[in-house]
């Protein structure tokens, strides 16, 4: 009866050591195979991400910017003088013309040192016209001088010749006649000498009103500077348009008011009045693009109302906060609601690419560089990452030189977190 305990035995220890082998050997089939499977790839939500098709055609290259519109022509009224404010005779806001008067001061010195110079000039045109009326006189008096010794010495020319003609005959002294000769020839010579005279007094005459006139001119000219100094204290407007500021504070407020009673010296700015129906855009465009914009270049600005075309017509040689300000001359009518400060985006068209591969410009990728982006796979439920050689850019979209084909679908969201991942799946 031992013997077949024994085969019985042997029976259970190989049947347990074949299902041993070939649980060890399933074990190390199962191993390799999970081995040698794909790690999962993590799950994305598909709305979370912005997903483009690759195009082929016409690509548009654009830079954009925000700014403002700003008056192109801007009138900024300073004190000519030092005054009070007395009055206030418009507000920020307000429709004014050349004429317009803005406020009043008022400048006691000032209107005191306008009557001093009013009363000097009135006193230099009357020494100018009692220093002509003498002239004049005394020029008379010459003249009537030059006259008599002139018709004294005609009559004692004739008185000469009727001795001469008397002394040829015997009628007359020899001696008698030379005196009456020698008193023709001496009234001549005077004569000659009150004519010089007379003559030179002419020049002196105008020499002298001349410095008169000079002085009355300086007179003039001081009173007239006084009484323009007194009548700017009447600030007016010099130009048609909207008062936009009093002082430095522009009309939503900050900055510096001016008040009635305030003292003012000369060059505080006490006004601003721009005209509002011609405005000008002014773009804030970085740096990094600002390079290619040139002046002349076509731009389209969006009032939110809007839009307006126009071209670049300066570039500012300075950079500011990283931006160059650009502005754009505004060639269509301003919609309604337009006005100065209000924001804008502009956009500057540089050029027209034909027949590129392009896609939406990604969050992350620069011009001429190399990047990495998820390529949907057929399915339409996987993407892996593939490299992709970027060209040149614009506002919303990006040339693609290598990596991607038309028709492909790639993520251009920020896909940093997935950094470690060669590839996910969208649900």
């Amino acid at each position: 009866m031992d013997v077949p305990r024994k085969g019985a035995a042997r029976a259970r220890l190989i049947r347990r050591i074949i299902v041993g082998a070939v649980v060890v050997i399933g074990v190390i089939v199962t191993s390799v195979a999970l081995g040698r499977l794909k790690p999962a790839a993590p799950e994305v939500e598909r709305g979370t991400v912005w997903v483009d098709t690759v195009k082929r055609g016409p690509m548009v290259m654009e830079r954009r910017g925000l700014g403002t519109l700003v008056p192109e022509d801007v009138l900024w009224i300073p004190a000519t003088t030092q005054g009070r404010v007395e009055k206030i005779h418009v507000r920020p806001g307000a429709q004014v013309r050349p004429e317009t008067i803005l406020l009043e001061m008022s400048n006691p010195v000032l209107e005191q040192e306008m009557l001093s110079a009013e009363y000097e000039l009135k006193s230099a045109e009357a020494s100018y016209t009692d220093l002509r009326v003498r002239l004049e006189s005394a020029k008379l008096t010459q003249q009537a001088d030059v006259a008599r010794i002139q018709s004294d010495y005609t009559q004692a020319r004739l008185r000469a010749d009727r001795d001469q003609e008397l002394g040829k005959l015997g009628l007359k002294p020899d001696l008698e006649v030379r005196i009456q000769m020698a008193t023709a020839d001496e009234l001549a010579n005077r004569h000659r000498i009150e004519q010089k005279r007379l003559d030179i007094s002419g020049e002196s005459v105008e020499a002298q009103l001349a410095v008169q006139k000079v002085l009355v001119d300086q007179k003039r000219a001081m009173f007239e500077l006084k009484k323009r100094q007194v009548d700017e204290l009447k600030v007016r407007a010099g130009t048609e348009g909207v008062l936009q500021q009093l002082g430095n504070q522009p009309a939503g407020g900050g900055g510096s008011l001016i008040e009635v009673g305030q003292q003012v010296a000369p060059g505080t700015i006490l006004a601003k009045v721009a005209q509002p129906w011609k405005l000008k855009a002014e773009l804030k465009i970085a740096e990094t693009q600002a390079k290619d914009i040139l002046l002349g270049q076509v731009a389209a600005i969006d009032t939110r109302n809007g839009i307006i075309p126009g071209k670049v017509t300066r570039i500012d040689p300075a950079v500011q906060n990283g931006t160059v300000t650009v502005d754009v001359k505004l060639e269509g009518a301003l919609p309604q609601g337009a006005r100065p400060d209000l924001s804008v985006d502009g956009t500057v068209t540089l050029e027209k690419l034909d027949n590129v591969v392009f896609v939406g410009r990604p969050v992350f990728g620069q011009p001429n560089s190399l990047v990495t982006l998820f390529k949907l796979e057929p399915d339409g439920r996987h993407a892996s990452r593939v490299q992709v050689k970027l060209g040149r850019s614009s506002v919303n979209t990006i040339e693609l030189l290598e990596g991607l084909q038309p028709g492909d679908q790639v993520v251009l969201s920020d896909m940093s977190a997935w950094d470690a991942h060669n590839r996910i799946r969208l649900n």
